[in-house]
């Protein structure tokens, strides 16, 4: 493969007119490539050397090029690449770029300017890990969008919490600044999923029930929640990362195995815990309380089930 070969490779296509000039096109034979439209030009300055539609990795690489030298794919369009939201079609792509460097947003592309330095990482280059977590959760607008961040990066890249930790310790004007911080903890501590991150608040700390061991390795998986003493273990199925049947398969085994160490296995999903959480926290106190837990949960408003109804609650299902 010659060099030619190789950065069409690389860089899915997509080239700078300055890289076109380097390997030997004139301008006119790029003008003929266009007009016989074996080519195409994404933005202006950015050839893709082919026809058709552009694959996304072609498109995140024309904006990288358009935004010039220490250009990183950022924000939501780095996030999808890092696995820390789900992929999906971006109505526009993001970039950074350091200040004092300018490159215009146009239609399709929005470009950041940093004060911050920054080292663009992988290929295309993107804002690295933590920084792109960061970005992220700055632009998040609920308490449930910060939480799905983070969870993914503790599951994905748990090596980068402390880092991310630093980042936002370091960014005092930060939107939802104490917000970040406290569901960072939560997230460190286990709950890795916004739908684990709304039981631990809405349901176990909301009503006074004991914290569960978040987490726990068991027949090659992990449960959610796990109360040893107890004999119950609880499993919050958001169904956002595994396919129904690998997801079924390890229920399966998760579940066998619960049984063979006689714990009741509690499932819940988004709809339980988000619209129904008193319920929830009275059949899991319930469930505790079967298993040993001599204590009892608490209302967590005046309108609460658990305030309405004489404990032991007869039918939390």
């Amino acid at each position: 493969m010659d060099e030619w070969e190789g950065l069409l490779l690389e860089q899915h296509g997509a080239v700078t007119r300055e890289q076109l000039f380097a390997h030997g096109f004139s301008r006119g034979e790029i003008a003929a490539q266009i007009a016989g439209r074996r080519w195409q030009r994404s933005i202006p300055g950015i050839y893709v050397v082919f026809s058709g539609p552009l694959p996304v990795m072609t498109r995140r690489w024309a904006a990288v090029l358009h935004a010039g030298p220490g250009a990183a794919l950022s924000h939501t369009t780095a996030g999808m690449a890092w696995g820390l939201m789900p992929e999906r079609r971006e109505q526009a792509l993001h970039v950074t770029i350091p200040r004092p460097r300018n490159a215009r947003s146009r239609r399709g592309l929005v470009v950041h300017r940093s004060r911050v330095p920054f080292v663009p990482v992988g290929s295309p280059p993107c804002t690295g890990v933590a920084r792109t977590a960061v970005d992220l959760c700055a632009g998040a607008t609920s308490l449930s969008d910060l939480a799905s961040v983070l969870g993914r990066l503790a599951q994905q890249f748990p090596q980068e919490l402390d880092a991310t930790r630093g980042l936002v310790l370091e960014r005092r004007t930060m939107p939802r600044r104490d917000d970040f911080l406290a569901v960072l903890d939560d997230v460190r501590g286990g709950a890795h999923s916004a739908l684990e991150w709304h039981f631990l608040v809405d349901v176990e700390r909301a009503h006074g029930l004991p914290s569960g061991e978040r987490q726990r390795a068991v027949a090659g998986t992990r449960q959610d929640v796990c109360h040893r003493k107890y004999l119950t273990t609880i499993e919050l199925d958001g169904r956002a990362v595994h396919g129904p049947v690998v997801a079924k398969w390890r229920d399966m085994v998760r579940d066998n195995a619960s049984g063979c160490r006689r714990e009741i296995t509690l499932r819940y999903g988004w709809q339980d815990v988000r619209e129904r959480p008193c319920e929830v926290a009275a059949q899991v106190a319930d469930t505790l309380r079967g298993g040993g837990w001599d204590d009892f949960p608490t209302p967590c408003s005046p309108g609460c089930l658990l305030a309405r109804a004489e404990w032991p609650y007869p039918n939390a299902s």
